[in-house]
């Protein structure tokens, strides 16, 4: 009986020391990095995530999405190392962030292209910006307008917090112009995801959404756009995004609060190699040249 029971107490001995005490001892010498923003590139910062931990086992990144306010507002406010933002800072956010001892660094690490999609019954492939804009901004109520059928149009934009929202009504409804105030049609639809839109143009014959490039599945149908009436109508890609020809493209951000150091310096030179920049491509978003 004492023989059985010393076998018993050094065999819990044994598994208590190799078990949660060596993960606990682990976890304990990582490094963490805090990373939120852009619901448009949290897929893109999942996939780098998870591709940089494998390859460094002392490292650990947390991604959440929620918007590129949100992150901008993370940054300013001391939570995150790293702040992912479809749309660059406003000034009134570098003006908060000073106010808090935050100095935000802009980082580019990707591009991307704003695809204007339509449900594949719709018959409608091309469009104008100016189009686009009075459809949104309400002018435009029917798809006939547009030479569609006689159906009401069913407008679909992101939530106000997000980045893809205010670059779009900056870049299209107001057609770059900063003295333009035009805004959103009141009975525009807001989602607060780009698969909600994905999903409800999907369904819908009637509806008109937008969505970054990587977003767009293949079997809804993407509009050909022209910057100007008797302009040449282009369909996003990495080309049209790099010769600049397609007019509705932009930079893809992460901010950091001062010149990255240490950890989180590492990770962001990384992004800018090669090999993050193929997953950026992969997942149909423009890498940086």
């Amino acid at each position: 009986m004492k023989r059985v029971i010393v076998v018993i107490l050094l065999f819990s001995f044994l598994s208590t020391s190799c078990g949660p005490a060596d993960s606990t001892q682990a976890d304990s010498s990582a490094q963490y990095i805090e990373n939120k923003g852009s619901d448009t590139i949290v897929n893109l910062a999942l996939a780098w995530a998870e591709r940089y931990q494998s390859e460094h086992a002392d490292i650990r990144i947390s991604v959440t999405g929620g918007g590129s306010g949100t992150g901008i507002a993370a940054l300013i406010n001391g939570t995150v190392d790293i702040a992912n933002a479809s749309r660059s800072i406003k000034e009134e956010e570098i003006a908060e962030a000073r106010t808090k001892g935050v100095n935000p660094v802009e980082h580019i690490i990707a591009r991307d292209a704003i695809a204007v999609i339509v449900n594949p019954d719709n018959p409608v492939n091309e469009l104008t910006l100016q189009q686009i804009s009075d459809v949104y901004s309400g002018k435009i109520t029917n798809w006939i307008e547009l030479g569609g059928e006689d159906r009401p149009i069913v407008r679909l934009s992101r939530e106000t917090n997000s980045g893809t929202h205010v670059y779009f009504l900056e870049t299209v409804l107001r057609l770059g112009s900063k003295e333009d105030k035009t805004l959103f049609s009141m009975d525009t639809l807001l989602l607060p995801s780009s698969e909600g839109i994905i999903a409800e143009v999907r369904q819908n014959p009637n509806a008109i959404g937008y969505d970054g490039l990587g977003y767009v599945p293949q079997d809804l149908k993407m509009i050909a756009i022209a910057a100007e009436a008797g302009g040449a109508y282009l369909l996003p890609s990495i080309r049209s995004v790099n010769n600049t020809t397609y007019p509705i493209a932009r930079d893809l951000y992460m901010y950091t609060d001062g010149e990255p150091v240490g950890a989180v310096k590492d990770y962001l030179d990384w992004i800018l190699e090669s090999e993050a920049q193929q997953i950026v491509a992969e997942l149909g978003f423009v890498p940086v040249e």
